[in-house]
Order: C-alpha cells, then structure tokens, then sequence
C-alpha cells in the first residue's frame, strides 16, 4: 500500500463514516416518532437501498450489474452476514439499551483485528493494538455507558450485543474479501444488501409466526404517512448508500482493521450531530470519550506500516 493509496482510503472512509453517523439520528427518530419496529425498519431500509443503487446503475453504469457465476455464493453468505448483524444490533438495543449496545458493537475492531490476521494475513502491530484500546474506551465514554446504571444486562443481552460485534467484523471480512476480488464497491453493495433484503423479509415473518401475528403482520407500518417513508427512504438512498458504499471503496485502499478502526470513529460523529441537530449535550466525558477515539485513528495512521500480503475468502 503506497502513502497515496493510503492516504485516499483514510479520507475516503472517514466521510463513509461521518455519512455513516447520520443513520442513528434518523433512525432514532423513526423509532421515537412511529414507533417503527425494528427488523421492519431494517427491511425497509436495505430495499430502498437497493432501489437507489438500481436506479443509479440503470441512469449511470449499467455495466455494473454484471457479477461473475462464480460469486453467487459469495453474496449469499454476504447478505446472510449483513442481515445478522442488523438483527443482532436490533436485538442488543432491545436487551441493552442504546449505551452498553454501541459498546459491545464496537468491540468489532478488535475482533476484526483478530479475524484479518488469521484470515486476510493481515499485521497486528503495537500501534493496532494501542489504537483498538484507545477506540473501546473512547466509544465507552460517548456512549455513556461508564454509568454504571447503564449496565442493567442480562446473558442473553452481552451475548447480542458481542454478536453485534462479530458479524460486524464478519461484515468487514466480506467486504475486504470482495475487494481482494477484485469486485466492483457499488456492486458489492447492490447484491450484498439485496441478498440481506431476502434474509430480513424472512426474519420478519419468523418473528411474526412466534409472536402470534399474520406472516406478513408489521410490514406497511407505516400506513400512509407520506413524511415517515420520506424520512424512511432518505435514510436508505442518502447515509446509508453513500456510507456504506464508501465504506466498501475505502476498503479497496486499507487493511480490514484499518477500515474498521475509522469507522469506530461513526459514534463521536453521532454525538456532535445529535448536539447540533437535536440540541442534545455534550457532557465532558463525551467530549474527552471522542477525542480519545479522534486520536486513535490519528495514531493508527501515524504510525502504519505497509500492508501484509491479503488472501481472498473462497
């Protein structure tokens, strides 16, 4: 990796990543306002993400609808892995509340750490290791979650909320795997969230068969409230399309765990729109917290060495 190369995927994902912070505000507002659950919300989201990106291609690039035969399998794991990791978020809220879930999420760079090593042949240096240390306690203390009456969990809530971060590591593992194929960003996003949009809807029905509801029960929540789909379909065609996707072509520059480190960074961003937008306050431990993560990224880059040699998932 060249200091060019990498210097455009450092600014590359972290404006995937300041895209990226944009989503918990509008989701958080779709959940307060409509009280849109939350594996509709998902559902929702990735098809007008697809939806987007089909448009887009048709208007702009219709070359990348090709996919080779050969990675159809490939995207069915990745849309299986991006649909868990969105369920388990859901779920580690649900059990957590917001602050100790966002903590447990990210605990995906040193697990993605671990999972590039063994899979990608990826380093783990001393500067990975303090930065990934510096990351965790930085997300600690923009969460919140250093309150101690934030941690009111059971069993089953750590366990979505690690599971969190693991199919969010899984999730950079795919993505880096995709790179490594060569495989176009953009298209990696059409049937990555088009293969999570099948998982989602079945999902949904499951959770409506055991909960006692009509199969297709919760999937027009919204009714006709023109200004909750609006909101709805901003959320899927604007943060997360451009968020994701961006994500996905930093990863053609930088290591997993580099990747994943910048996007630890998506919290602190969260917690300065959330003050500016909703009039929310930053507290001193927040602004220390995302510092704290600032640095880690800083230090990362600072102090990278070249990239190992990377090998592709089959």
């Amino acid at each position: 990796m060249n200091a060019k190369n990498s210097s455009r995927g450092y600014l590359i994902g972290i404006f995937a990543t300041v895209l990226l912070s944009f989503t918990g505000i509008l989701i958080s507002y779709l959940n307060k306002t409509y009280n849109l659950p939350s594996l509709v919300l998902a559902f929702w989201r990735d098809c007008f993400v697809v939806f987007g990106l089909v448009i887009a291609f048709i208007l702009f690039s219709r070359g990348r609808f090709s996919l080779n035969g050969s990675h159809w399998k490939f995207f069915i794991l990745y849309g299986l892995t991006l649909a868990l990791f969105n369920s388990m978020w859901t779920f580690s809220v649900q059990f957590n509340g917001a602050a100790v879930a966002t903590v447990l999420a990210f605990s995906s760079p040193a697990m993605t750490a671990i999972l590039a090593h063994f899979i990608l042949k990826e380093q783990i240096n001393g500067v990975k290791i303090v930065s990934i240390v510096l990351s965790l306690l930085g997300t600690a203390l923009v969460s919140g979650a250093v309150d101690p009456s934030a941690w009111k969990v059971n069993a089953a809530g750590i366990l979505f909320g690690l599971l969190t971060g693991f199919f969010f590591a899984c999730y950079n593992m795919m993505g880096k795997t995709s790179a490594n194929k060569s495989i176009d960003p953009w298209t990696t996003m059409l049937y990555g969230f088009g293969g999570a949009i099948v998982f989602l809807f079945l999902f949904n029905v499951v959770m409506n068969l055991f909960g006692g509801q009509s199969l297709f029960a919760n999937f027009m929540w919204l009714g006709t409230s023109a200004s909750g789909w609006t909101i709805l379909f901003f959320l899927g065609i604007g943060p997360t399309v451009g968020g994701f996707g961006l994500y996905l072509v930093s990863l053609n520059y930088l290591p997993a765990t580099v990747a994943n480190l910048i996007g630890a960074l998506e919290p602190a961003f969260t917690t300065i729109w959330a003050y500016f937008l909703l009039h929310e306050q930053l507290t001193f431990i927040q602004i220390m917290g995302s510092l704290l993560v600032f640095a880690s990224v800083i230090l990362l880059r600072l102090g990278e060495d070249q990239a190992s040699p990377e090998m592709v998932l089959e």
